[in-house]
């Protein structure tokens, strides 16, 4: 009797393909985004029947305390290092030349049209009928694909478990009736998630109450984010590479 294979030989006899490494294999080329999206898969069922889930921060209330961060991390358990959502700190200047911080709480966008789903050549990253995007680690082979794909840093591979890594609005929490850990622990209540597609929700209020003041990154990527801004500088729209560290600081 042959001896059984070992876990993780299919899938890194896979990757290995994949990535061209073995002599007979070619490069694959990693498919433009743009085009990318074009071709969205059906969504797969899971999470609320008919609910959309959003987040809308509120830049006015957040005072850069780092707690959002830390409840994830305690929660989520991501590598020492890495991080599922962080607090961003910006120095901007205005017409007077006088100095303020800006903290952007950064993480997943679970967009409408994600550029990260289509890519994946296993069918790892998909995304529920209620919008929020997830990653099947038993499926997925750490290629990087969806990680480069995404417009907005939000995503990485976990050093532990070589799989990509990322927010997931902590659905697990939501399926429960609890908030998402970020939310839980925001001191200034800068944070709110709920299903946008529920009138009465505290998420929707807030959309109709600000709705000409509601910004998102990246807008022009198309990708129509579900985490939505209040107090966003215009700079900061269309002006942010991505969440490189922790914190940095820079000049608009």
């Amino acid at each position: 009797m042959m001896p059984p294979a070992a876990p993780q030989k299919g899938k890194r006899r896979f990757l290995k393909e994949l990535l061209g490494l073995s002599a007979s294999a070619t490069i694959i080329p990693i498919q433009p985004v743009q085009a990318a999206m074009n071709s969205q898969p059906p969504r797969r069922d899971g999470g609320k029947p008919g609910a959309r889930y959003g987040m809308v921060v509120d830049l006015r209330k957040c005072i850069g305390c780092q707690a959002c961060t830390v409840s994830c991390s305690i929660e989520n358990a991501p590598p020492i290092g890495q991080f599922r959502t962080t607090v961003l700190q910006y120095e901007v200047l205005d017409g007077q030349q006088q100095a303020a911080i800006l903290s952007l709480p950064r993480l997943c966008n679970h967009c409408d049209n994600p550029p990260c789903v289509p890519v994946c050549p296993v069918q790892a990253t998909f995304q529920r009928e209620d919008g929020v995007v997830l990653v099947d680690n038993e499926r997925c082979v750490g290629c990087a694909y969806c990680v480069q794909a995404c417009p907005y840093d939000a995503r990485f591979i976990n050093h532990e478990t070589q799989t990509a890594d990322k927010c997931t609005f902590c659905e697990h929490r939501l399926e429960a009736g609890l908030l998402p850990a970020c939310v839980e622990s925001c001191v200034g209540g800068a944070r709110v998630i709920g299903d946008l597609n529920d009138e009465h929700s505290a998420v929707s209020r807030l959309m109709r109450e600000h709705k000409d003041e509601i910004r998102v990154l990246k807008p022009a990527m198309n990708t129509n984010p579900h985490v939505f801004y209040i107090g966003l500088p215009d700079e900061f729209v269309d002006g942010v590479d991505g969440q490189a560290s922790v914190r940095l600081t820079t000049q608009f």
